[in-house]
């Protein structure tokens, strides 16, 4: 049998997968496994606060180890390194997606025309280029088609076919950024209560100088105290927010990368294997 294909470039997605490779479950085409990314996102946490540590009384150490403001800024730290280990995990399975466009499933030679009759044959070959194609989009959205091909009979519904699958794909990609989409909502709204939090703190201890103070000197020493609070106490929305933005930003051009690789797998299937079909006589004589 020639397949056309060397085993040595047989495309596996149980080995290259990045979370099957460490021993989880992998999550679908680009889906990711959240468990995963949530513990890749407490490491990289932990590395934040670590590196950091020696520096805690530094300016940029007091923004993170701040006392009254620790458990919020490590709440946004967390949300957002646990968005940036999902994104990561999605690049790297968009690659390993991208790769499947590279393969020549359909046989050589300009004369090969797709048929029921011809469907085993791209299957065939299909089967000898990836482990499982039911873990590719565009090899699940190829076999997809072939299976009603076959079952059917029908090449005239095969356009269609691609059309619904490819829909499906595009929202299955959509659902997938939920999570990182809700920690884009989470992390401000995080900022905010810590802001707030401070403002009661410092509204209270306002509220305690001037019951305590008799001396003007000392009322301003107090008072200085707490404007310092005041100050410090919108550093968590500034975090947030800046946490928020570049969580968005990384979202944003990684989902118009997908879109992209959306639009490439319709191509391919239009070029490829639409272009290789031919209505048969039935069908031809049955649509007049």
């Amino acid at each position: 049998m020639d397949s056309g294909i060397e085993m040595n470039d047989v495309l596996s997605w149980t080995l290259s997968d990045p979370e099957q490779r460490i021993g989880f479950a992998g999550g679908r085409f680009t889906r990711v496994n959240h468990l995963f990314a949530g513990i890749l996102g407490a490491l990289l946490t932990a590395a934040v606060f670590g590196v950091l540590f020696p520096f805690r009384s530094s300016p940029v150490g007091m923004l993170f180890y701040r006392e009254s403001s620790l458990p919020i800024t490590v709440a946004i730290i967390f949300l957002t390194a646990w968005s940036m280990a999902i994104l990561a995990l999605k690049l790297a399975k968009l690659r390993l997606q991208r790769r499947a466009l590279r393969l020549s499933i359909m046989p050589d030679g300009h004369d090969f025309v797709l048929s029921p009759t011809t469907v085993d044959q791209v299957a065939e070959r299909m089967a000898t280029s990836v482990d499982d194609p039911r873990n590719f989009v565009l090899l699940n959205r190829i076999d997809w088609a072939l299976s009603n091909l076959r079952n059917l009979g029908r090449v005239g519904d095969v356009s269609e076919m691609f059309t619904t699958q490819a829909e499906y794909d595009e929202g299955n990609m959509e659902t997938s950024y939920l999570a990182v989409a809700a920690f884009v909502w989470a992390i401000p709204v995080l900022g905010f209560i810590g802001t707030v939090l401070g403002l009661s703190q410092a509204i209270g201890e306002f509220g305690g100088v001037l019951q305590s103070g008799s001396e003007l000197d000392q009322i301003k020493d107090q008072l200085q105290q707490v404007t310092g609070g005041l100050a410090t106490a919108f550093e968590t929305t500034l975090q947030g927010l800046v946490a928020a933005l570049i969580v968005q930003l990384c979202m944003a051009s990684l989902k118009k990368s997908e879109h992209e690789f959306l639009d490439d797998c319709s191509e391919y299937c239009s070029r490829h294997v639409i272009s290789r079909l031919r209505l048969l006589p039935l069908e031809t004589a049955g649509d007049r």
